[in-house]
């Protein structure tokens, strides 16, 4: 794992959280998983903290916690990093490093609540809006990811969290406003390149255009809640155009023959 750290022995120490993971995300839905990242997933967490400022406890913690990463042993790297947040509270690089540690380790409980924490002070936290909505979503709260998710993609407005809505939206019957979500996907000029990951036919994870997943969205919506076959067969063959190997769309195509 990478362990970047750079102190500065004036006024500022930073040191670069992104080993600070144990485990690699597992995405919760891998099939409507979009590969664009957006703006908080390219945020990488950083612990500010003014060196003279530090209380002799804390400078003590300090060097546990970076003597912990630097070995690896990431538990204890976190208690540390507790020890920081209960000397430093108002600290909140501290409290948005312990949010990302438990969104790393699939600790999902605990990142939303460490996130609610941070949103209180900060509601236009991008990167604690979408460690909330992942943390939601697999939790099984899809209300409340939406809500973070809509939250999310008026601060950056991108597609990825778009696409999330547009599944979310229809998941929680609330087809009208997921038809409203996939035209302005279908409308942004983004989604031409952007990318999901779908199973193939040999249930290996495939990259395929986003515009093939939304497409086969709209016409399930237009078939199961509409009733609309004869749109829905056009809409799963204009998928279909596009990548003549999505099983998703075979399949609701062959249904209804």
């Amino acid at each position: 794992m990478k362990i970047r750290v750079i102190v500065s022995l004036v006024v500022l120490v930073v040191i670069s959280l992104h080993a600070f993971g144990q485990a690699k995300k597992q995405p919760s839905r891998t099939e409507s998983k979009p590969v664009v990242k957006t703006e908080a997933s390219q945020t990488e967490p950083q612990v500010n903290l003014k060196k003279e400022e530090l209380s002799s406890l804390s400078t003590h913690f300090y060097n546990k916690y970076v003597t912990a990463l630097q070995w690896n042993d990431y538990d204890v790297a976190k208690d540390a990093l507790y020890d920081l947040i209960v000397e430093n509270p108002q600290n909140d690089s501290l409290i948005f490093n312990l949010a990302y540690y438990y969104y790393e380790n699939q600790k999902h409980v605990s990142a939303v609540l460490v996130c609610q924490q941070i949103l209180k002070t900060n509601p236009k936290n991008a990167t604690a809006l979408e460690i909330s909505a992942v943390g939601y979503e697999t939790m099984g709260v899809p209300d409340r990811a939406l809500q973070s998710y809509e939250s999310l993609y008026l601060l950056t407005n991108n597609i990825g969290s778009l696409y999330k809505m547009a599944f979310l939206q229809s998941d929680l019957k609330r087809f009208t406003e997921s038809l409203t979500s996939i035209d302005i996907l279908l409308s942004n000029k983004d989604i031409e390149t952007a990318k999901v990951v779908f199973n193939d036919a040999e249930n290996k994870p495939k990259q395929y255009a986003m515009k093939v997943s939304i497409l086969n969205l709209k016409g399930l919506i237009q078939e199961e809640h509409f009733g609309d076959k004869i749109a829905a067969k056009k809409t799963y063959q204009e998928a279909l155009a596009i990548a003549p190997d999505f099983g998703p769309a075979k399949h609701n195509l062959d249904k209804l023959k």
